[in-house]
């Protein structure tokens, strides 16, 4: 066993553990990042956003230096059938204006940009290291962790280490992943000429796209499809409930070809060369799959803590794992000067997140997952039905016209949906988003 304690070890160098450490080694404490790729970021994987307000706390005008793609100026929700897509559409000039509201980035390089300012910081990351359990003293309490024959001290351990957090799972702080409260994401990064992904996406100079998806892109499983614009990439993918996905004999990677293929689709990718291509474990169930987030010695951040959301319309989890890893620093950084690394000092990192914008946030949408589990119609019958009533808005048959309302009742009764379920799942859906 080394003799050398750290202040903090932190386990995982994605946004929550270099933004740990970052604040940690500000602060003047002795901080080890182990992160078991290659190099931070190389084993991460997300849609691809990033909302700046969390890191702006710590790196104020970030983007300045930062590796972003794009800054997101417009918006896009998609509804999409075999044959057309139905969208809403948003852009704004306001997110033009400083301070930037989000950006595209490639995990690749931007978690490993994260990670060298918490390195100039003082923080020492070892890479291509796998913790294999956490380390206890004779009481029970975790003193640092094990990595293959080596043990290493620290009074607080910090897992950063993603979704399947093993080091949760040793602390006891939570089972195994239920199937409803993950996701399988599978994404593509295609390679195309900035001139060309601009003129598709009537973008300008730094400017981005976000565009997410619903419908036939999942064959009306649970689910949605997304697209994000980089400087000379597109980031195009999938997230579906691994529940629902287990349940059915369709493959995931046959999806995304075919959702490539979409007619709709296909002219934004074509030329395209794939460049990467990643699966992952998403956590889905926001607030009803958080675990205990803190014991004796440990402090639980990122998507090791279940802290994603995902609204159907936007889907967050890097602002919230950042403001995590800060959070988890300052308790951090509060129990040293105390010299009290118990259960109950660690409790101020639940009360930091209680009265921050990531548990408000998680307990306004809490309802969230379960109207999208609960109403299927979203991802099969409305998808259609709304394509259905703008052919027929738009289309002249030479016949005589029909007016609206009507034409509406006769595609609802069409597709067995009373205005008794159009208005229950219309309520249901403003209550829950």
């Amino acid at each position: 066993m080394s003799e050398e304690r750290f202040d903090c070890i932190i386990v995982g160098a994605g946004p929550a553990g270099s933004a740990a450490a970052l604040t940690l080694a500000r602060a003047g404490l002795e901080v080890l990042v182990i992160e078991r790729g290659l190099q931070a970021g190389s084993k991460n994987m997300t849609g691809g956003r990033l909302y700046a307000h969390a890191l702006q706390k710590i790196i104020p005008n970030f983007w300045e230096e930062a590796p972003v793609e794009r800054r997101v100026v417009k918006e896009t929700i998609t509804m999409i059938t075999p044959s057309g897509s139905v969208s809403l559409d948003y852009k704004s000039q306001r997110y033009n204006q400083e301070p930037y509201h989000s950006f595209t980035v490639l995990r690749a390089q931007f978690d490993q940009w994260l990670a060298t300012k918490a390195e100039e910081a003082g923080a020492v990351i070892a890479t291509g290291v796998r913790v294999d359990d956490l380390l206890r003293d004779d009481q029970g309490k975790i003193i640092g962790v094990i990595a293959g024959e080596d043990q290493m001290l620290a009074n607080v351990v910090i897992a950063a280490d993603g979704v399947n957090s093993l080091l949760a799972q040793k602390a006891g702080l939570r089972g195994e992943l239920k199937d409803i409260h993950v996701a399988t994401g599978v994404k593509e990064v295609i390679e195309l000429p900035r001139q060309v992904i601009e003129d598709r996406f009537q973008l300008t100079g730094e400017e981005g796209a976000a565009q997410l998806f619903v419908g036939r892109c999942t064959q009306g499983i649970q689910g949605g499809g997304f697209l994000y614009t980089n400087k000379n990439t597109i980031s195009i993918g999938l997230v579906i409930t691994s529940g629902a996905i287990g349940k059915s004999k369709i493959k995931i990677a046959d999806l995304i070809e075919e959702f490539k293929t979409h007619p709709n689709i296909a002219p934004l990718v074509t030329g395209g060369k794939v460049v990467e291509y990643s699966a992952h474990l998403v956590p889905e169930g926001g607030l009803n799959m958080l675990p205990a987030l803190y014991t004796d010695g440990l402090l639980i951040a990122g998507d090791a803590a279940g802290l994603v959301l995902n609204t159907g319309y936007m889907v967050r989890g890097m602002d919230l794992a950042i403001y995590s890893g800060i959070a988890a620093a300052q308790t951090v950084i509060k129990a040293k000067e105390k010299e009290d690394y118990s259960k109950t000092s660690l409790s101020h990192y639940q009360e930091l997140l209680k009265n921050s914008f990531v548990m408000k946030d998680l307990e306004t949408y809490k309802n969230a997952p379960a109207f999208m589990e609960q109403t299927t119609r979203i991802f099969t019958t409305y998808p259609q039905l709304a394509d259905n009533i703008l052919y027929k808005l738009f289309t002249v048959y030479g016949t005589p016209a029909q007016h609206l309302l009507p034409m509406v009742m006769g595609e609802l009764k069409k597709n067995n949906i009373s205005i008794f379920d159009l208005v229950k799942d219309g309520i249901k859906g403003v209550r829950a988003l």
